[in-house]
């Protein structure tokens, strides 16, 4: 069994009209949302094995204060990418790994998670939500569309810390 956490970047910040979209850090709210969601995935038994990041400042920044301690590789191919790509990465995992973090962006995100359920079951995927699915199959490079299950979906807004 595989079991892949699909989760959108903190809240960034919008106030440094000079920046590109590609280096926006995490406003103050993003930088609450991302440990206390870190927090949630180990509390709940979801420590991922491994991490796949978009190379963007905002996704970078949303994985080192999450406090997750797995190996982490950079995928610029994850910046802004629609659902094709992104499962391209998944299949990429690293093999070993048993659960695996992807942190990415909208509307990727929530495209993915969908089209990898056979049902479409989420309507909303704001900053910093997480959704936990799981696979029978034994290899990333088998996870497809409409074979996942949702096993669990958290935002910080559901959270009391934050």
């Amino acid at each position: 069994m595989k079991r892949l956490i699909l989760m959108r970047h903190a809240k960034s910040d919008w106030s440094h009209p000079g920046l590109s979209d590609h280096d926006r850090p995490l406003n103050k709210r993003g930088r609450a949302a991302a440990p206390a969601m870190g927090a949630w995935l180990i509390a709940e038994g979801f420590a991922p094995d491994q991490a796949l990041v978009s190379s963007a400042a905002r996704t970078q920044e949303t994985f080192r204060l999450s406090a997750l301690t797995c190996p982490a590789r950079t995928e610029a191919a994850l910046y802004n990418a629609e659902a094709e790509a992104i499962l391209k990465v998944i299949k990429g995992a690293d093999e070993a790994a048993d659960t695996v973090i992807v942190i990415a962006h909208q509307p990727g995100m929530q495209e993915t998670a969908n089209r990898l359920l056979p049902d479409w079951e989420i309507d909303e995927y704001p900053t910093a939500k997480a959704a936990i699915l799981e696979f029978d199959s034994p290899s990333w490079f088998e996870v497809t569309w409409g074979e996942g299950r949702l096993v669990a979906e958290m935002a910080p807004k559901q959270l009391p810390e934050v």
